[in-house]
C-alpha cells in the first residue's frame, strides 16, 4: 500500500493503492511456528540508508514493514521489493507525524522497531546558507525525528520491549568544515540518543545510535555539492543496513560504520586541541 500525505489542496484527496493480499499478510517463519510478527517503521525509506535498511529487514521472516519517505515513486519501488506497506509523507509538515503513527498502528500494529533514517544536508559556508535551508536541515534531521519518537515510544514502553535506531553521522561526532548546521543537527541526535537511553533504562526499550561516515547515496547530489575527498572512501548503504540489523539483533547502543571511525572520535575526546589542529590542516 502506498498512501500519501501532503499539504491540503483543492484537488481530490491522496491516492491510496491497495496492496496485494498476500503481500500485506504478516509472514511466519518456515515450519509453521507461531512467532509474533514484529512491526518495523523505517523513515527515509525511499532511497539511501533507509531503503537499504528496509531491504535488509524485508529479507527476513518475522518483520512487518511500514515505510515512509518524501518521494512516492521511489518509495513504491522499495515497498514492492520488501513486501512492505508505505506512507509517502513529508514529516516536517504539521500533523504528518501523527498521521504516520496512526497509519502504522492501524495497518501493522504497535511499532516494535523505529529506524529513523530520514535526513538532508547542505554544504557550504554558514554565512552563505539560506535561512530557509537552516530550518529544513533542523526540521528533517532533528525535529521530525524527535516528534515521531515521542509518538511511538509510549507503545514500546507499555509493551516492555522495542528499539529506537537513530541514524547519526560522523559529522555530528567530530564536526565537519562547511557543514555547520548539518553537524549541529547530527550532534543533537547523538545527544538525544544518550539522554533517552538513560531515561529508558529498565523499561525493556533500547536506543541505538548508528554513526556512519561517508555513504554512497543520493545525499550528496541533493545537498548540492558532490563528495570530492579521497578519504574516507564512501561505503555502500547496504553496509550501514547490515550494521543496523546487527545492532538490533545484539542490542547494541552505538555502532560506527566503518568501525575505525571510533578512532577520530576518541582523539577528539581525549586530545581536542590536537584534533582541532589536525582538522584545520587536513580537514
Amino acid at each position: 500500500m502506498v498512501h500519501a500525505f501532503s499539504r491540503p489542496r483543492p484537488a481530490p484527496g491522496p491516492q491510496v493503492v491497495a496492496p496485494d493480499a498476500d503481500r500485506a499478510r504478516p509472514r511466519r517463519p518456515a515450519g509453521g511456528q507461531d512467532t509474533r510478527t514484529r512491526t518495523a517503521l523505517v523513515t527515509g525509506a525511499s532511497s539511501g540508508i533507509g531503503a537499504a535498511v528496509a531491504r535488509r529487514l524485508g529479507g527476513e521472516d518475522g518483520w512487518r514493514l511500514v515505510l515512509t519517505g518524501r518521494d512516492p515513486v521511489r518509495l513504491r519501488r522499495v515497498a514492492d521489493d520488501t513486501s512492505a506497506t508505505a506512507f509517502a509523507a513529508d514529516l516536517t509538515l504539521p500533523g504528518a507525524d501523527r498521521q504516520l503513527a496512526d497509519f502504522a498502528l492501524a495497518t501493522a500494529g504497535p511499532v516494535d522497531l523505529l529506524v529513523a533514517g530520514a535526513g538532508v544536508g547542505w554544504a557550504g559556508e554558514f554565512l552563505d546558507m539560506p535561512p530557509h535551508t537552516i530550518d529544513e536541515v533542523l526540521d528533517v534531521n532533528v525535529l521530525a525525528t524527535l516528534r515521531l519518537v515521542r509518538l511511538v515510544l509510549p507503545g514500546m514502553v507499555a509493551a516492555g520491549s522495542g528499539r529506537v535506531v537513530l541514524i547519526g553521522s560522523l559529522a555530528g561526532s567530530v564536526a565537519v568544515r562547511d557543514e555547520a548546521v548539518y553537524s549541529a543537527a547530527k550532534a543533537a541526535i547523538g545527544a538525544f540518543a544518550d539522554s533517552l537511553r538513560y531515561e529508558l533504562r529498565g523499561t525493556g526499550v533500547g536506543v541505538t545510535h548508528v554513526v556512519p561516515g561517508v555513504v554512497d547515496t543520493p545525499f550528496f547530489e541533493r545537498r548540492g555539492t558532490p563528495y570530492r575527498r579521497s578519504r574516507p572512501r564512501p561505503v555502500p548503504p547496504e553496509r550501514v543496513a547490515d550494521a543496523v540489523h546487527g545492532a538490533v539483533v545484539r542490542g547494541r547502543d552505538e555502532v560506527y560504520v566503518p568501525s575505525w571511525l571510533r578512532l577520530p572520535c576518541r582523539v577528539r575526546g581525549t586530545a581536542p586541541g590536537l584534533y582541532r589542529r589536525l582538522a584545520a590542516r587536513f580537514g
